[in-house]
């Protein structure tokens, strides 16, 4: 690695360490690596729209039609927009997958179950859309960071919510989840007590409760010195739920990595950062035979 990339890699981590925006890695990425379409309606408000990212012609799977992710970003559920996100959209569609990144009705403006319902709108958009889009509509995954690894997870588990829109989880072809919280009540943080309405949060809003076995096929991922989302209160008993109920699962644990670093290390100029967090992902899509486009 060259000083130049080196310096600005290092500039952008001490920046995210500092809880800036994930966007400064936006301008460090590719922008020929995929085809990109923005601020698509999923829905009637003005908040529900969504960003798709498509792989080149010459990105292909090795067989049949490609995945289609649906990425949810983290925030507490009070912060973060799309556009952010571009790092990981472009990281995913240049492996061969048809991205989607909505954004979802923040705290506190929004409290539970809004982005929920907003996030499995989003999904079913994605259902509908999956063909028109290039991909195979029985391979979509939810994908999410954080408390995004929440809203995939709940739509992936709870029945309700895809329900409600006429779509079931039946659908998916599996859920990712990266430092998602799963299990969290009490609720400590005043982010998160805002956006659940503390101490008035119904039990059957953690995704724990929901695990059975017509659950999806999920990837788990987490930082393992995690500081802000517990890895073995959530990620390590979601995993252990999903094998007691028969669900195929998968886990894996990064030392050098953290809460915010794990999705930082989409990016391509923080790949280096300290684990491979790319090759499993594109793994459980079917993906991991397909070169990049770059």
């Amino acid at each position: 690695m060259t000083l130049r990339p080196f310096a600005a890699a290092f500039t952008a981590v001490a920046a995210l360490s500092a809880c800036a925006p994930v966007q400064v890695l936006n301008g460090l990425v590719p922008t020929d690596t995929y085809r990109f379409q923005g601020g698509i309606a999923y829905g009637n408000a003005p908040h529900q729209r969504l960003d798709v990212y498509q792989p080149l012609a010459i990105v292909s799977p090795v067989r049949g039609a490609r995945p289609l992710v649906v990425f949810f970003f983290g925030g507490t559920w009070s912060s973060g927009d799309r556009a952010s996100y571009r790092f990981v959209g472009e990281a995913l569609a240049a492996r061969g997958a048809a991205v989607v990144v909505p954004d979802y009705g923040l705290s506190p403006a929004f409290t539970y179950p809004a982005f929920v319902r907003d996030s499995a709108l989003a999904v079913k958009w994605a259902l509908d859309n999956a063909d028109r889009l290039g991909a195979d509509p029985k391979q979509v995954y939810v994908m999410g960071h954080s408390s995004g690894g929440y809203n995939a997870a709940m739509v992936a588990l709870d029945a309700r919510w895809l329900g409600e829109v006429g779509a079931s989880p039946q659908q998916l072809a599996g859920w990712i989840g990266l430092a998602g919280p799963y299990d969290f009540l009490p609720i400590g943080d005043p982010q998160a007590q805002r956006a659940f309405r503390w101490p008035d949060t119904p039990r059957d809003s953690q995704p724990l409760a929901h695990v059975s076995a017509a659950s999806p096929p999920a990837l788990l991922m987490a930082a393992s010195t995690d500081t802000l989302v517990d890895p073995d209160r959530n990620t390590r008993r979601m995993a252990d739920a999903l094998r007691a109920a028969g669900v195929p699962v998968e886990v894996r644990t990064f030392d050098n990595l953290s809460h915010v670093t794990l999705i930082a290390a989409f990016g391509k100029p923080l790949r280096w950062l300290g684990g491979p967090v790319l090759p499993p992902v594109m793994d459980f899509l079917g993906l991991g035979a397909v070169p990049s486009h770059r």
